[in-house]
Protein backbone atom coordinates (compact mmCIF):
# COMPACT_ATOMS: atom_id res chain seq x y z
CA UNK A 1 0.00 0.00 0.00
CA UNK A 2 1.12 3.41 -0.88
CA UNK A 3 1.63 6.29 1.85
CA UNK A 4 1.07 9.68 1.05
CA UNK A 5 2.39 12.64 2.68
CA UNK A 6 1.21 16.41 1.76
CA UNK A 7 3.84 19.51 2.60
CA UNK A 8 5.53 22.78 1.67
CA UNK A 9 9.26 22.45 2.44
CA UNK A 10 11.45 25.21 0.97
CA UNK A 11 13.25 24.54 -2.11
CA UNK A 12 17.29 25.20 -1.89
CA UNK A 13 20.83 25.01 -3.86
CA UNK A 14 23.40 23.16 -3.53
CA UNK A 15 26.35 23.70 -5.43
CA UNK A 16 28.88 20.80 -6.28
CA UNK A 17 32.65 20.87 -6.68
CA UNK A 18 32.47 21.41 -9.82
CA UNK A 19 30.26 24.52 -9.82
CA UNK A 20 26.82 22.64 -11.06
CA UNK A 21 23.62 23.53 -8.62
CA UNK A 22 21.42 21.28 -7.44
CA UNK A 23 17.96 22.23 -6.31
CA UNK A 24 16.49 20.00 -3.22
CA UNK A 25 13.65 19.81 -0.78
CA UNK A 26 14.09 18.39 2.98
CA UNK A 27 11.56 15.93 3.80
CA UNK A 28 11.99 15.73 7.84
CA UNK A 29 8.85 14.91 10.62
CA UNK A 30 6.15 11.99 9.79
CA UNK A 31 7.08 11.91 6.39
CA UNK A 32 10.84 11.73 7.19
CA UNK A 33 10.36 9.25 9.66
CA UNK A 34 8.01 7.24 7.36
CA UNK A 35 11.16 6.92 4.97
CA UNK A 36 13.28 5.90 7.73
CA UNK A 37 10.82 3.14 8.66
CA UNK A 38 10.78 2.28 4.53
CA UNK A 39 14.25 2.49 4.53
CA UNK A 40 14.88 -0.08 7.84
CA UNK A 41 12.04 -2.36 6.38
CA UNK A 42 13.27 -2.63 3.18
CA UNK A 43 17.09 -3.30 4.80
CA UNK A 44 15.49 -5.95 6.94
CA UNK A 45 13.80 -7.45 3.65
CA UNK A 46 16.93 -7.12 1.50
CA UNK A 47 19.53 -8.38 3.75
CA UNK A 48 21.13 -5.41 2.09
CA UNK A 49 20.47 -1.12 2.04
CA UNK A 50 19.98 0.44 -1.15
CA UNK A 51 22.53 3.33 -2.55
CA UNK A 52 23.52 5.45 -0.58
CA UNK A 53 20.54 4.63 1.77
CA UNK A 54 18.17 6.12 -0.51
CA UNK A 55 14.16 4.92 -0.71
CA UNK A 56 12.57 5.37 -4.24
CA UNK A 57 9.45 7.89 -3.87
CA UNK A 58 7.31 9.69 -6.27
CA UNK A 59 6.09 12.95 -6.13
CA UNK A 60 3.78 15.97 -6.94
CA UNK A 61 4.31 19.23 -7.62
CA UNK A 62 1.25 20.87 -8.89
CA UNK A 63 0.58 19.49 -12.52
CA UNK A 64 4.31 17.04 -12.76
CA UNK A 65 4.58 13.88 -11.29
CA UNK A 66 7.84 11.77 -11.14
CA UNK A 67 10.01 9.19 -9.85
CA UNK A 68 13.07 9.58 -8.01
CA UNK A 69 14.88 8.31 -4.92
CA UNK A 70 14.60 10.59 -1.43
CA UNK A 71 18.62 10.03 0.34
CA UNK A 72 18.97 10.24 3.77
CA UNK A 73 20.46 13.49 4.73
CA UNK A 74 23.62 13.69 7.76
CA UNK A 75 21.79 16.94 9.18
CA UNK A 76 17.90 15.84 9.63
CA UNK A 77 15.72 13.91 7.42
CA UNK A 78 15.96 12.88 3.76
CA UNK A 79 16.52 15.03 0.71
CA UNK A 80 14.57 14.83 -2.63
CA UNK A 81 16.23 16.19 -5.80
CA UNK A 82 13.60 18.25 -8.07
CA UNK A 83 14.32 18.77 -11.37
CA UNK A 84 14.99 21.51 -13.60
CA UNK A 85 12.02 20.66 -15.89
CA UNK A 86 9.85 20.81 -12.71
CA UNK A 87 11.30 24.16 -11.23
CA UNK A 88 10.74 25.72 -14.58
CA UNK A 89 7.29 24.25 -15.18
CA UNK A 90 6.32 25.04 -11.93
CA UNK A 91 7.34 28.36 -11.18
CA UNK A 92 9.26 26.99 -8.18
CA UNK A 93 12.30 29.62 -6.62
CA UNK A 94 14.98 29.23 -4.28
CA UNK A 95 13.66 29.54 -0.62
CA UNK A 96 10.03 29.32 -1.35
CA UNK A 97 7.77 26.69 -0.21
CA UNK A 98 7.62 23.75 -2.80
CA UNK A 99 3.84 22.25 -2.02
CA UNK A 100 4.21 18.61 -2.94
CA UNK A 101 2.48 15.17 -2.47
CA UNK A 102 5.25 12.84 -1.54
CA UNK A 103 4.50 8.73 -2.13
CA UNK A 104 6.40 6.22 -0.46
Amino acid sequence: MDELHALSPPLWRWTGGNGGDWFFVTIDGAAGEALSATALMRRLETGRRAGWGSVKVAIEVGESRWSTSAFPSKDTGWIVPIKAAVRRAEALAEGAPVPLTLRI
